[in-house]
């Protein structure tokens, strides 16, 4: 890479959306001499950091030598990578009000891997849904996907992280990689947007459920489930992904396997944080309430289990995840199915 020979080019980079993931990445770009300016709608985000220099509600402790407006026109015009760290349930929405403001030199990195809403239409994935709303406003600006195992408090505090960046152009996404690569993030490009989408989305389905798994360690819940469940799910994942588009070999690289694995394992999780609540009894409204951050499985788990109805793929890890999070069965009848479903 151009990095490793010592030559920096420094990009201007707006990160629309300010929880923690997408401050953590401001931080460490911030921190490797690129210009950032981050765009948020949350008053008191925007004056944490503007008084401050730090976003206390989202990634407190951490000091940011970052720009901030709630302008997204203004944080457009500085910029010409364009960094969608939204909640997927909000990201088509911030679209529409970014468009006036889409120069043919901006570039977009979604961060917001998954499903769109059906009413979206296509294939379902976010990054074509949004690629489709910029066509239909006459332009033909490029998406990327930027998705890999990135727990964004360690991602601030410097730890070494691999991502993939993926996009149907592989000569953007090598471009982006290496642009935005730091000494402690690696980004690797990929041609396979699709699976590193839908996997970037699945693994939080899996997630959620070793937090239930957490959840019931005073009764049926262990590492031997965990591990369990983590391999049923990661299989099932292989199974319908792939009906989905999905690369097979994507399942076992950063986007896959390694994604997977450390949204299902660390504390910080928030889909496991989400899951661990519902394992110890509360309902998944009770579990909601008690978090301000967006905990994306929930969402992906109904998604899947719709789109796999739809194209015959028989998916009962997921099924039974859907179940509980509807409150027709108890987390342990919930983590008893998904073990069964191995036989």
């Amino acid at each position: 890479m151009l990095r490793r020979l010592g030559r920096r080019f420094m990009s201007k980079i707006a990160v629309l959306g300010l929880g923690n993931w997408g401050t953590a990445l401001a931080l460490s770009w911030a921190n490797d001499s690129h210009s950032v300016i981050g765009w948020t709608i949350e008053e008191e985000v925007y004056a944490s950091i503007l008084e401050n220099g730090e976003n206390s509600k989202y990634l407190p402790g951490m000091k940011l030598n970052i720009d901030v407006t709630m302008d997204i026109g203004e944080a457009m015009e500085a910029s010409e990578v364009i960094v969608l760290a939204l909640p997927s349930g909000v990201i088509l929405s911030v679209i529409e009000e970014i468009i006036p403001h889409l120069r043919p030199s901006h570039v977009l990195l979604d961060l917001a891997k998954g499903l769109a809403p059906p009413e979206e239409g296509g294939s379902g994935l976010i990054s074509e849904a949004i690629e489709a709303k910029i066509a239909a406003a006459g332009l033909s600006n490029t998406v990327v996907v930027l998705t890999g195992p990135t727990i964004a408090p360690e991602v601030a505090r410097g730890v070494i992280t691999t991502a993939m960046v993926a996009g149907h152009d592989i000569s953007v996404a090598s471009r982006i990689a290496d642009r935005l690569a730091t000494d402690s993030i690696i980004l690797v490009p990929s041609e396979d947007a699709v699976g590193c989408e839908l996997w970037g989305a699945y693994k939080n389905t899996v997630a959620l459920s070793c937090g239930v798994v957490d959840g019931l360690r005073g009764s049926i819940g262990g590492d031997n489930l965990k591990a369990a469940l983590i391999t049923i799910g990661f299989a099932e994942g292989q199974r319908l992904l792939p009906m989905m588009g999905a690369q097979p070999e994507t399942a076992f690289g950063p986007a896959g396997l390694g994604d997977l694995y450390v949204t299902s394992a660390s504390p910080r999780s928030r889909n496991r944080t989400l899951g661990e609540k519902m394992g110890n009894g509360k309902t998944l409204e009770e579990a909601l309430g008690e978090m301000h951050m967006v905990a994306e499985g929930v969402r992906a788990a109904r998604m899947f289990s719709e789109k796999a109805a739809e194209i015959g793929c028989d998916v009962p890890f997921i099924n039974s995840l859907c179940a509980l999070l509807d409150g027709s069965i108890t987390a342990d009848e919930c983590v008893r199915s998904m073990a069964e479903s191995l036989v």
